[in-house]
């Protein structure tokens, strides 16, 4: 790092590799960072408040992104970011950035791999909001960050995705924080918060599943690429993401009442 920076923790793709000056983040240029810049671009114009800005590309060929002052989730997670309300406040803004969204076309632009077709809808969805993506408040989402792995998708997708990472919905064997026993009602408690309508909550279940096979196709598609982050990110989760598969499989039934309960 130079003088001035400091490492920011978080991410896998970018490990040791994203850092803030000043009031500034700068991280690595990707093929698909022009696709990346537009979006960031057009949430500025709609005056959206919860993404980073893009400010430039330094003189290291860095992306350069406004710092969104607040707290992001990282491990040990702190006991006020798994309560219901902030649960609810994650769900508050993935609903705000759809709808700020909805217009941005997306044609004639490289963009990371999209959802698959059965949950593509033309809206850019965000793909990653992770605990470590959201940032915090006084205890309430504001905003999201590392917006790499966005791309043509749909609010359902998106939905999928945070539902599965926040509630968290794998077997409560693999939760170890206030969340264990709790799930299925945070499942419950996430998609109304968020307002999803009952035509896609029919098909809910069936994203997550999907969801979590895109994800994990990524993460050992970096292995294989010999990507050091990934690899040994992938040597902490194999074995549970087997076993939550297996849950998802077993348990479909009981997440689709979840819903409707």
């Amino acid at each position: 790092m130079g003088r001035g920076e400091q490492l920011l923790i978080g991410g896998t793709a970018n490990r040791g590799l994203v850092v803030r000056v000043g009031d500034t983040v700068r991280r690595p240029l990707r093929p698909t960072s022009p696709a990346t810049h537009a979006l960031l671009g057009y949430l500025a114009d709609v005056g959206f408040p919860g993404a980073p800005r893009f400010l430039g590309i330094d003189g290291k060929r860095r992306e350069v992104l406004s710092y969104i002052p607040g707290h992001a989730v990282v491990a040990p997670y702190p006991s006020w970011a798994l309560t219901d309300a902030a649960l609810a406040s994650v769900a508050d803004l993935l609903r705000a950035y759809h709808q700020a969204v909805a217009s941005f076309d997306p044609a004639g632009r490289d963009w990371p791999p999209a959802a698959p077709p059965p949950f593509r809808a033309g809206l850019v969805s965000h793909n990653d909001p992770n605990l470590d993506n959201v940032i915090f408040r006084g205890g309430r989402a504001v905003a999201l960050i590392d917006f790499d792995l966005a791309s043509p998708g749909s609010a359902l997708w998106d939905v999928a995705s945070a539902a599965r990472l926040w509630a968290p919905l794998r077997p409560d064997t693999d939760i170890a924080d206030a969340r264990r026993g709790r799930a299925l009602r945070r499942f419950r408690r996430f998609v109304d918060a968020y307002g999803l309508a009952d035509a896609d909550r029919r098909h809910l279940v069936e994203a997550v599943i999907c969801n979590h096979d895109r994800s994990y196709d990524v993460v050992r598609s970096g292995v294989r690429a010999g990507h050091a982050g990934f690899a040994d990110y992938w040597t902490d989760v194999a074995d549970r993401a087997a076993r939550t598969r297996t849950w998802y499989l077993n348990h479909q039934d009981l997440l689709r009442a979840a819903l409707f309960a």
